[in-house]
């Protein structure tokens, strides 16, 4: 990366610079990179934020709702887009940048982004909240075959879920915690330092203030990444309508 930091750039970045897993080229690395978020919400608001803060280039925000006010406790930042990812514009618009965060709050838009990512040769990186619970894990199996997708871990698209943040509720904290937890494995996987979290599963209790991290294999059945598989273009595939599940 020949990007030169000017001298604003190093006072502001100071703390990254000292790292040696940073440094100049990192950081300069950082401000070349170009990141999609799917989902200003919840989990979105402190993750737009981190990674703004710590230098990303170039930040693209898909989010087609309106805040309510019961969004307010959690979703920190506000949206003004009004775009919406669907099949017809996913893979020209995800193919514009080199990492994707989602954070989205439904189900369509979730298999939407993976098998997106996947066909775009594009990393993700999701996370997901309910209640006191958090998830997060990144996906690369356009990279590795032995890595899943995230098709292969939750299986075929749900209908209607039986419970969503609406009924049951969430933490509103808890988006923090997830949302800075992405923000920091988007910027690993943009450095290229640490061990990623592809191929496992990290799950957050906050109740019990424990970390959980379960391994996971790729599904040899699996329609989109899988030896025989059928999903060749979103057009192929079926992204079913249904109500947003968690407070993302």
């Amino acid at each position: 990366m020949d990007l030169e930091l000017t001298d604003p750039q190093i006072e502001r970045y100071a703390r990254h610079l000292v790292l040696p897993e940073v440094g100049e080229e990192g950081q300069a690395r950082l401000l070349g990179s170009r990141v999609l978020v799917v989902g200003a919400g919840g989990l979105g608001s402190p993750l737009l934020l981190y990674l703004a803060a710590a230098g990303v280039g170039t930040l693209g925000v898909v989010d087609d709702d309106q805040v309510d006010l019961s969004n307010l406790q959690r979703q920190i930042v506000h949206d003004t887009s009004n775009v919406r990812l669907v099949p017809g514009n996913a893979l020209e618009l995800i193919g514009q940048y080199d990492l994707v965060a989602d954070g989205s709050d439904n189900f369509p838009t979730r298999y939407l982004v993976n098998d997106a990512c996947y066909l775009a040769r594009k990393t993700l990186v999701a996370a997901a909240i309910m209640r006191f619970d958090g998830q997060l894990s990144t996906y690369k199996a356009h990279e590795d075959s032995a890595q899943p997708c995230y098709r292969c871990i939750f299986g075929a698209q749900p209908g209607d879920p039986k419970q969503s943040c609406a009924d049951v509720g969430v933490l509103g904290a808890l988006a923090g915690t997830l949302g800075a937890l992405q923000a920091t494995e988007v910027i690993k996987e943009l450095l290229g330092i640490g061990e990623s979290l592809a191929g496992r599963l990290l799950l957050y209790d906050s109740l019990g203030t424990s970390f959980h991290t379960v391994k996971l294999k790729a599904d040899p059945a699996c329609p989109l990444c899988g030896p025989q598989a059928s999903i060749r273009d979103l057009e192929t595939a079926s992204y079913r309508e249904s109500e947003p599940y968690c407070a993302a």
